[in-house]
């Protein structure tokens, strides 16, 4: 382990709301990271469960291990809402902010470091995550960007398109300078839909982005947790709402050119155009599916998935045998695995 004095201080930020089921876990990876200079901000976001007496049960051995440690509580105002709380007093030279249920490696944070000391020119820094399911602690699968061999790597439209990219907070680790250049006012757009594209679009606009062909993180998949509490068509629906807003959001408030906002913009309708839809379809829900898609035929092109999705949710054979053939597909894919 290298002299904390010489290295550069890392800020945490992890919002938390009731994780009294699963935050020692988090706060435990905290406490093994191999990296010493830490400043951990953990924001309650409201919790009424035990969160708090937990969070403060780690308080002397994170003193003890050298981390700073703050902690905020408020009112819950959702994750973007907490994570601002952190946002506007974060003093570290890198920024991480995971999630209060997942689980850092120990080397997470050194590696990154690491990784951005030597490499100047870029903004932000990703690794490769592993999905749990938190119910029996199995992996489902894995999750990471591949950089284009060859041309530019356009990351900040494939955020926006959500093409071979990933939402995981703690896969990523910013640059303060990055960060403060690209969103100077410290804040996010607070909504309960989501923080990561408030994070990461104003940086990935404006600097390069690095890999670490490493797993350092951990993601784990809860029902009742708000990124896969959608059950319903309503709640997808509402879902998809959130999320258009928030990408609106972020590109009308960026400092870009006004044609490129204007594109970036007319994506944006595009794709969502697109979700509602094939969301109606899944769901086959036919009479918002047809309303879907003859707006979509009224201002988009209608592709082969497009047809593919209507189909599915128009015929019940071919809804069912769809349905068959993934479950054959993912039954293969586990035979295969467990082969080795």
């Amino acid at each position: 382990m290298t002299d904390p004095n010489k290295e550069p201080l890392v800020s945490i930020i992890t919002p938390c709301f009731n994780g009294a089921s699963f935050v020692r876990r988090f706060l435990d990876s905290v406490l093994d990271q191999t990296y010493s200079n830490i400043e951990f901000i953990f924001v309650n976001d409201g919790s009424t469960d035990d969160t708090e007496r937990i969070v403060f049960s780690y308080q002397e051995k994170f003193s003890s291990k050298g981390i700073r440690f703050i902690y905020i509580f408020q009112e819950n105002k959702g994750l973007a809402g907490a994570l601002n709380q952190g946002l506007e007093i974060f003093t570290g030279e890198y920024l991480t902010w995971p999630d209060s249920d997942d689980v850092l490696h120990p080397d997470n944070i050194s590696k990154k470091v690491s990784f951005l000391e030597k490499n100047k020119d870029c903004g932000m820094v990703l690794c490769k995550v592993r999905v749990f399911n938190e119910k029996n602690m199995k992996q489902i699968r894995s999750l990471q960007r591949i950089p284009p061999i060859d041309g530019p790597d356009d990351l900040f439209h494939d955020l926006i398109e959500e093409k071979n990219v990933y939402f995981a907070p703690g896969g990523y680790m910013i640059r303060t300078s990055a960060f403060l250049s690209a969103n100077p006012q410290r804040t996010i757009y607070a909504c309960r839909g989501g923080q990561n594209w408030q994070m990461l679009l104003p940086v990935a606009y404006r600097f390069r982005c690095g890999y670490i062909d490493e797993f350092l993180y951990d993601y784990m998949i809860r029902e009742e947790s708000h990124s896969h509490s959608a059950k319903s068509l309503e709640d997808h629906l509402k879902r998809a709402e959130e999320h258009e807003d928030i990408l609106k959001t972020v590109i009308s408030s960026m400092d870009m050119d006004e044609k490129e906002r204007n594109n970036c913009i007319a994506i944006i309708d595009r794709k969502y155009a697109r979700k509602r839809f094939w969301l109606a379809a899944n769901f086959r829900d036919h009479q918002r599916m047809q309303m879907y898609y003859d707006i979509l035929r009224e201002h988009y092109p209608v592709t082969g998935r497009d047809r593919y999705h209507y189909l599915k949710g128009s015929c019940a054979l071919f809804f069912y045998a769809d349905m068959m053939l993934r479950t054959l597909l993912r039954s293969l894919l586990k035979i295969k695995k467990a082969l080795g």
